[in-house]
């Protein structure tokens, strides 16, 4: 909305300029069979490109994709498992299941789902904390001494990260299907790639144990990450060597060949699949070395051939878990539609926000039941999908089928390796996360206020825990936005000499502003700052609306011979006044009021909520700005042809007051 205001000698009048998008018909208000089929596709996006599915064009690339994204997915499942505190084996499901279902319902052909570290940590959050080791003692027959019965203790994280996981799809199907795709938005760029950021240190806090071979005590709630490293300190001289050993080892091989990688990525056809390489020569080292005996080398221990049948959820646990699950659905969804919409963007093809959620949340409510954790896109996987060749979610099939065989044959030749090799695995793949500390300098040169989302950030994820400190970054982040609409930037500007264009004063000195003075807003007029407008307005354009009031109060006093009592009472009003102006106010001093560009919908809704009336009939609705003007003009006479002019600009519109 735009406001014109315009004051010509003792007769005045205003001009408003409302604009608003029309409305729209709800979805559902008229059936059609092509409105039918369109929904139909719309859910099942699979069904508009697979009947088109190319082979020639298509296949070579996917399928080369498709081999080098499985490869990756049987250490990072492994891996990542570990975060989630549930055996490997079941980050092995967790790559196979939701892949299926999201190449059904996605609109993005590149990213790759499956497991991802923050999303994994923030599940092993829940699973540890409602199933700690001291809950599951059992005795030890040989030595009689206490222990953990490990085989209880997983079987029941299983379970619990099952439940969190339908419970969080089901947050995600909900509202996708209430269109509340948007709601990431909400989540700054800032946010994401600080909370990404400080959920990383809580991967690393999370895996020393195994780097160490030491076993920490498990905390939780705020500070917990600081008591844990306090633990791991006190523990140092207890490190297992066997364990630090094979974890130095397994580093420096990972990060040369990574480096070299990246070195050599445009001569390479594909990347050197070194986290294979290294989980194979670290079985094979752990087996014939028997490092597991010999040197009490923590391993992954015993995976079961074959898969297990669906489950339904523990639904009694979703009343613990319903914080943790809703803040799993926000952030695994922010990841995925960033990287979903630039992914699209870069290959010309539209992601679908709202279908997005749905087909996530379908992947997470179905992989749930088959004992799957939640799931996301992963950039490391989505990367190598990409830049190998990768077409179509086509390439997700193929992937899956790798898993699909690791898991019915080869899944028992890993029962050997040392975990200590996974925690570096996870170490090594966090590298772009700790990137983002580059984000410090950049965001000091942009956008200080966006720095101290992203500080803001980090130090809540750190200190407060993944979900507290996710409700205190959004929290904050909200207050940023109010901050800025609170006090936006209100400035004079001038016309740059022979163009159209106005800049501000304050930085321009060329540009001049003789007759005609010009207020801009950085920010849209509303309740919240409507006062602080209004201040800043009068403020800046010296025309003070109060003294016209008081003036015609005056006048009226002056015609009735009030006493002095009653001009002082007139005043008190009129300065009251001023912070509640209305459009009759202005009537009170002859100021006539138009109506310019006012959109259908936007006169029904002003018809139904009574604005028309006596000091505003619909007789003052014009079609453009200046036909108002050009009617003032006529109306009241080219002899009050203004002679000075203030125009009121804001991002809405413009307030042009002439005397």
């Amino acid at each position: 909305m735009s406001i014109s205001l315009v004051i010509n000698g003792f007769k005045k009048y205003m001009i408003l300029f409302f604009t608003s998008p029309p409305l729209q018909p709800f979805p559902w208000s008229r059936c059609s069979v092509p409105k039918l089929k369109r929904s139909v596709l719309g859910f099942l996006p699979v069904l508009s490109w697979l009947p088109r599915y190319s082979l020639r064009d298509n296949a070579l690339g996917d399928l080369t994709s498709g081999i080098s994204v499985g490869i990756m997915h049987l250490p990072q499942g492994m891996a990542y498992a570990l975060l989630a505190s549930v055996p490997p084996v079941f980050g092995l499901y967790t790559s196979f299941y939701p892949v299926l279902v999201y190449f059904i319902f996605g609109t993005s052909r590149h990213i790759s789902i499956g497991t991802f570290a923050v999303i994994s940590i923030m599940i092993g959050s829940v699973t540890e904390k409602l199933a700690p080791d001291s809950n599951f003692p059992s005795l030890n027959e040989t030595n009689g001494t206490g222990g953990v019965d490990l085989a209880a203790r997983d079987a029941y994280r299983v379970q619990i990260a099952a439940s969190t996981t339908v419970l969080c799809g089901l947050f995600q199907i909900l509202l996708g299907m209430m269109r509340f795709g948007f709601v990431v938005t909400y989540l700054s760029e800032p946010l994401v790639r600080g909370y990404m950021t400080g959920a990383a240190t809580h991967v690393v806090a999370s895996q020393l144990k195994y780097v160490f071979g030491i076993d920490p005590a498990r905390f939780s709630g705020p500070l917990s990450q600081v008591y844990l490293l306090i633990d791991i300190c006190r523990l140092l001289p207890e490190t297992n060597i066997g364990a630090l050993v094979v974890s130095l080892v397994a580093l420096v091989v990972l990060i040369t060949v990574k480096e070299l990688n990246t070195c050599y990525e445009k001569k390479l056809p594909m990347p050197i699949p070194i986290e294979l390489i290294v989980i194979i020569a670290a079985t094979l080292i752990s087996y014939y070395g028997d490092l597991n005996s010999q040197y009490n080398v923590s391993v992954v221990g015993e995976i079961p051939q074959g898969l297990k049948p669906p489950s339904p959820p523990d639904i009694s646990l979703w009343g613990s878990v319903v914080g943790d699950a809703f803040a799993v659905a926000i952030v695994g969804y922010a990841i995925n539609i960033s990287l979903g919409k630039t992914f699209g963007l870069k290959h010309g093809y539209k992601v679908d926000s709202n279908q997005e959620l749905v087909a996530l949340g379908l992947s997470n409510t179905a992989g749930g039941f088959f004992q799957c954790y939640a799931v996301t896109s992963s950039l490391s996987r989505s990367l190598i999908q990409e830049s190998t060749g990768g077409k179509t979610q086509v390439a997700g099939v193929i992937s899956s089928v790798i898993v699909l065989v690791t898991v019915l044959q080869l899944g028992t030749l890993f029962e050997e390796l040392p975990k200590a090799v996974l925690a570096c695995i996870v170490f090594v793949n966090l590298k772009g996360m700790f990137r983002q500390f580059l984000d410090i300098p950049a965001l000091w040169k942009s956008n200080k206020v966006d720095l101290m989302v992203w500080l803001v950030t980090l130090v809540c994820t750190v200190l407060l825990n993944l979900d507290i400190g996710l409700a205190a970054s959004i929290a904050f982040s909200l207050l940023t936005v109010i901050f800025r609409s609170q006090l936006p930037r209100y400035s004079i500007l001038g016309r740059v000499p022979g163009t159209e264009l106005y800049l501000d004063t304050d930085t321009y000195e060329e540009v001049r502003c003789r007759s005609v003075i010009i207020f801009r807003s950085s920010t849209t007029m509303y309740y919240t700052n409507a006062e602080l407008y209004l201040d800043a307005l009068l403020e800046k354009s010296g025309i003070d609306i109060g003294k016209l009031l008081m003036k015609k109060k005056k006048k009226d006093s002056e015609q009735k011979r009030a006493d002095k009592k009653e001009e002082k009472r007139a005043k008190i009003k009129a300065k009251n006044q001023v912070k509640h102006i209305t459009l009759c106010n202005y009537k009170e001093i002859g100021i006539d009021v138009y109506l310019a560009g006012c959109q259908v919908c936007v006169v029904e809704q002003l018809s139904i909520a009574g604005f028309f009336c006596e000091s505003i009939p619909k007789s003052c609705l014009f079609a453009t700005v200046h036909d108002a003007v050009l009617h003032s003009l006529r109306v009241h006479g080219d002899k009050d042809r203004p002679q000075y002019e203030c125009v009121l600009v804001s991002d809405r519109g413009e307030l042009r007051v002439t005397v």
